[in-house]
């Protein structure tokens, strides 16, 4: 399998939900999002719940929690360490320090894979993404 790359997005397959909607839902923050959700872009949308949601003492780590809850279909799981044991080259698109805590803690992928997520840094102990625009 030399040469061959399996790209991953997080959201409905990894994971069989929006993350954003699950961690919205799961943090309590239903109600603040669909009043937003008609008067700004989604990226904004989101970056005002999240420091909405971290101006209430939420952080990363609840963060992370929510998303372990997240339904993971286990053929997927079986997949995805299939073809990691067949040589492919995997990657997924779900940002860093989510990526390290699920994938990490959880053991979906083998420690070795190798994650090309989107670059984020933490900002008052909530991830914000690096690169991204509204």
């Amino acid at each position: 399998m030399a040469g061959v790359v399996v790209v991953f997005d997080f959201d409905k397959t990894i994971i069989d939900v929006d993350s954003d909607n699950w961690v919205v839902d799961g943090l309590g923050a239903t109600e603040l999002f669909d009043r937003l959700l008609p008067t700004m872009p989604w990226n904004t949308l989101i970056d005002t719940v999240m420091g909405e949601l971290h101006a209430q003492g939420r952080t990363l780590r609840d963060v992370a929690d929510v998303l372990r809850a997240a339904p993971i279909d286990p053929q997927v799981v079986a997949a995805i360490r299939a073809a990691y044991s067949l040589g492919c080259d995997l990657r997924e698109t779900l940002l860093r320090l989510i990526s390290r805590v699920l994938v990490e803690e959880s053991q979906l992928l083998p420690l070795d894979c190798k994650l090309e997520s989107l670059p984020v840094a933490v900002q008052d102990g909530m991830p914000m993404p690096l690169g991204v625009k509204n």
